[in-house]
């Protein structure tokens, strides 16, 4: 693979910045793909009303002059002729072009026109006549390189030989007319027509996708054949426990105990998310699981994603199995070195059943007697390698992964084709929906009469804001600046306490342990509370800025509150973007907050693709792109059932498959 230090034309400047793109070899650098295109055609003036981005070309017709407006801004002023009309163009801070645009330099001009004055104000000045139509690449950029000089150091690497590995099959090349993929790649860096690009993009997303679709199914005919640990539990004994609980279970909290309990049983090791509103209760399902398996003889790991969330379900563990004789125990990575070590001794010697904890769960140093069960909540937020790791300490466990991120089934049943699946859509009874409006920033007075009346109540608030502290760049609310106000407004009749993700964990857990214990009664935070923190007497939720956030993001946020019989509230401060921001006002339902997110966002933070690098796509996009993922499933499933291993392609496929994937 050649690497970028031996491509011409790229100095030390371009490398150190393409490397900071990740761009460390030739082919990373022909695969870096544009976002968007601009495509630039002749506009009509005659046909241009005041105000339309126009693009015309023409003569200059006039010396340009230049003003200075300060040390920082210039202005320069010129004429052109183009299409018979004699346009006035102004253009800032280009002034250092005026030596190459004499009279009679052809030009080409991109800005706002007004047809009254024949004036464009240009925001892009061309040297030159534009061609009948150009297409150009956009590509984000970093600050130090443009779209434009990512796009010369790609034309650079494409005049050498392209070295590229084609995984689609001949079948489904002629199937859809697919151009290779060494054409496509050189037609999306430098397209000449759109019907051509369209094709290019095609192909790409359509091998990105089939393949994505191969590793799937691959996983779900291979899981079949991994043989799981031996089990013989009577689910009577499963049963008494659940009835020792301190409520009864939802019929889909049922459902689920009762095929986690199947896999359990199964000759064949699980794999099944569990997905389910917030509140919904997945964290007793998960304990129900743990206890058939200390039945079975087996240890439990409990992953949780933050030291806040393993304390409350440790808590929650021992509140609820004090008489089942089942060991308990916390391992974080705050806990003193001496706590550590007794720890994980006693992870060894079995003398845990359940062992709960983050990521330090699956650090060299633990080592267990006899793990047959991991579950990992909020799955989305753990890389693969490091659910593997966990997964590779056991023999052979069975693994469940939670998700308060309800996932559309139509997707779910498509992405996440190797895992079985359990949804909890029904919530604990006595539950009430939560009450959100949408108010605007001149509605503060209102927000704050309807936080004072909770106070009043002895309930607590959340409240909480996008950033930390102050910047240049941005006007958006802040802890800081909230934690002012509202200290202004409560400060005298409660406690007022501030968290977020600069604080250390100590910090932190100090702050949560007072707001639980209610010796703080209103708690400014960034979205650090948005992962199963639980405190049922906070009964409401006031997001500034909300239009920032994803629907999935404020229906988790929002999931703070309403956890007890009390009517709860959530108040989206927003001047923006209300519409959206409505659906919730709607819906407390969050698989119909979930499809709504994924078809205005896409599929980014419902799925967790850039934490957990299971679907990051180069090109194709799951919203957009869907019926494309379709055909792609489809194919490969056909694919398995005809495959031949004589086959080099289908050898090279299933090679690629298995090293990228854990297949123990």
């Amino acid at each position: 693979m050649k690497q970028l230090e031996e491509l011409k034309g790229l100095g030390p400047k371009g490398l150190r910045l393409l490397n900071q793109l990740g761009i460390h070899t030739v082919n990373d650098l022909i695969h870096y793909f544009p976002f968007r295109y601009d495509i630039l055609k002749r506009s009509d003036l005659n046909c241009a009303a005041k105000d339309d981005k126009v693009i015309v070309d023409g003569v200059v017709e006039s010396v340009p002059r230049v003003f200075h407006i300060n040390h920082k801004m210039d202005k320069m002023d010129f004429k052109i002729n183009a299409q018979n009309h004699l346009l006035n163009i102004a253009i800032f801070n280009r002034g250092f072009l005026k030596s190459q645009l004499p009279i009679g330099k052809e030009v080409t001009v991109i800005g706002k026109y007004d047809p009254i004055h024949s004036h464009i104000v240009a925001s892009e000045l061309r040297i030159g006549l534009l061609e009948k139509e150009t297409i150009e690449p956009v590509y984000h950029t970093i600050y130090g390189i443009s779209s434009k000089q990512l796009s010369h150091y790609i034309s650079l690497a494409l005049k050498e030989k392209v070295d590229t590995e084609d995984y689609i099959p001949t079948i489904y090349q002629e199937k859809y007319h697919f151009p290779s993929k060494e054409i496509s790649i050189r037609i999306v860096h430098q397209p000449t027509n759109e019907g051509a690009l369209k094709k290019a993009e095609e192909r790409i997303k359509y091998e990105e996708l089939f393949l994505f679709m191969l590793k799937m199914n691959y996983l779900k005919n291979n899981k079949q054949n991994k043989i799981g640990l031996k089990r013989n539990v009577d689910y009577q004994k499963v049963q008494a426990f659940i009835g020792t609980l301190p409520y009864a279970l939802t019929e889909d909290q049922e459902k689920s105990v009762q095929a986690i309990y199947q896999d359990l049983m199964s000759p064949t090791r699980m794999n099944r998310l569990l997905q389910g509103d917030v509140g919904s209760g997945k964290t007793v399902v998960a304990l129900i699981a743990s206890y058939i398996n200390y039945l079975s003889g087996y240890q439990t790991a409990l992953m949780a994603p933050t030291e806040i969330l393993a304390e409350q379900h440790y808590q929650n563990a021992l509140s609820l199995c004090k008489d089942t004789g089942m060991q308990i125990g916390l391992l974080t990575g705050k806990m003193k070195a001496k706590e550590k070590k007794e720890i994980y001794s006693a992870i060894k010697n079995g003398d845990i059943d359940l062992i709960i904890g983050t990521h330090a769960l699956f650090t060299d140093t633990v080592e267990y007697a006899n793990l047959g069960f991991v579950i990992t909540d909020e799955q989305h937020r753990f890389g693969v390698n490091q659910r593997s790791s966990l997964k590779n300490k056991g023999i052979t466990p069975d693994i469940l992964y939670m998700s308060a991120t309800p996932i559309p089934r139509t997707y779910a049943l498509t992405l996440y084709g190797d895992m079985d699946i359990s949804s909890i859509k029904t919530v604990p009874r006595g539950r009430k929906p939560v009450i959100t409006t949408v108010a605007s920033n001149r509605e503060m007075k209102q927000v704050l009469e309807a936080m004072y009346e909770q106070i009043k109540q002895g309930h607590q608030i959340y409240v909480i804001a996008p950033l930390i502290e102050e910047s240049d760049k941005s006007d958006f609310e802040n802890v800081n600046e909230l934690s002012e106000k509202m200290n202004k407004a409560f400060g005298k009749i409660c406690q007022i306490g501030t968290l977020h993700g600069k604080m250390k964990s100590a910090e932190k857990e100090i702050v949560m342990n007072q707001f639980a214990n209610n010796e703080i009664q209103i708690l400014i935070s960034t979205t650090v509370v948005e992962v199963g923190v639980d405190v049922p007497n906070a009964t409401m939720m006031v997001i500034f800025d909300s239009y920032r956030f994803g629907l999935s993001a404020l229906h988790q946020l929002r999931g703070r509150v309403g956890r007890n019989d009390l009517q709860s509230y959530c108040i989206l401060v927003s001047e923006r973007e209300t519409e959206r921001l409505h659906i919730l006002t709607k819906t407390n339902d969050g698989f119909k907050v979930s499809e709504e997110d994924f078809l205005l966002r896409g599929s980014g933070d419902l799925f967790g693709a850039k934490q957990s690098g299971d679907m990051v796509f180069q090109m194709a996009n799951l919203k957009n792109d869907f019926s494309i993922l379709l055909n792609a499933r489809q194919d490969s499933e056909d694919f398995l059932e005809q495959l031949d291993c004589k086959d080099s392609l289908s050898n090279k496929i299933i090679n690629l498959i298995e090293k990228s994937m854990d297949l123990d």
